[in-house]
This record gives C-alpha cells, structure tokens and sequence, in this order.
C-alpha cells in the first residue's frame, strides 16, 4: 500500500479542515483497521460528502451507524445460520467489522442508505454564518470607496459622490 504525506500541505494552511487528518489516516501504513470492508469517500459538492461501504450480505438489521465525539462509528455483525449449511468453497466474507471516520469540525451525518449491498452514509458541513469565511474590504487613505473599489476624487467629483450616496 502506498503512504502519501500531507504534511507538506499542513505548513502552508493555518486552520485548515481536519479532512487532512482523516486521509492521511486512511493513507498511512500504521493504521490498525483491516482493508475489510472496502470503502470509498467521495466530495459530491462543495461541503457534502459520501462515505460508501461494501457490506454485501448484511441487512439494516446487521449493520450500526453511530457518532461520538466527532467519529463516526460503522460496525456490522451479522448473525450466522451456517449450521445447517455445508459449505464446498466459501469465498463470500460475512464477517463482522468496525470502521472508524474522524469527523471534522461542524460535518454531521445527514442520511445513511443500504442498497444494492453497498452502504451509503451523507455527511454535510454545516459552518456557523459566525465563523465562515467573510470579505474585509480595503481602502486607501483619502479615497472615497463605492462598492469595494477605492476612488481617487477631486474636489467637485467627491460633492458629486456625496450627494449620489444620500
């Protein structure tokens, strides 16, 4: 498996989204979570995010989704009923499992669907209007500013925009 660093894009950010952490998680050798089940993370926009595990074979019933303290927790563990059953091969994994997410600030799990043996967990990033990002306008000493572009104005020209604003 591959070890990608990200550390190089830790530097040149102050504050950035933990979403780094979650991938050089996933990235590194040291971590302690099998490959089983496969899972993907998909951005379908700009703060909306997919997690799609391979759970073949389990139901609703088998598989749990929870959240604490900023992880998301995905386990499965489904019944077995193969004592009646002799199998000649068997290749199908049906074994039970926990993943763990580490969640970044402010993303909450919206929706969680089971289809087609795939489960499809949504998760959104929901900032607070107080902590987005917000536009500081720059002005110039002197210059009379009208909708964020500074103006050099004369004398006549500045009464002009005066009466203009009121």
């Amino acid at each position: 498996m591959r070890s990608f660093d990200f550390s190089p894009l830790y530097r040149s950010t102050i504050g950035f989204d933990p979403f780094f952490d979650l991938f050089d998680r996933i990235f590194s050798n040291e971590t302690n979570q099998s490959g089983y089940p496969p899972f993907n993370i998909e951005k379908i926009g700009d703060d909306h995010y997919r997690i799609s595990i391979a759970a073949a074979g389990f139901t609703e019933d088998d598989l749990n989704i929870e959240v604490r303290d900023h992880e998301l927790i995905v386990s499965g563990r489904k019944e077995r009923d193969d004592e009646n059953r002799v199998f000649l091969h068997r290749g199908i994994a049906e074994r039970a499992f926990e993943k763990r997410f580490q969640l970044a600030d402010y993303v909450k799990v919206v929706d969680a669907t089971l289809e087609n043996g795939m489960l499809h967990i949504d998760l959104v990033r929901e900032v607070p209007e107080a902590l987005r990002p917000r536009r500081i306008e720059i002005r110039t000493p002197g210059g009379k500013t009208i909708e964020g572009k500074a103006v050099e104005a004369g004398k006549a020209e500045a009464k002009k925009l005066e009466k203009a604003e009121q």
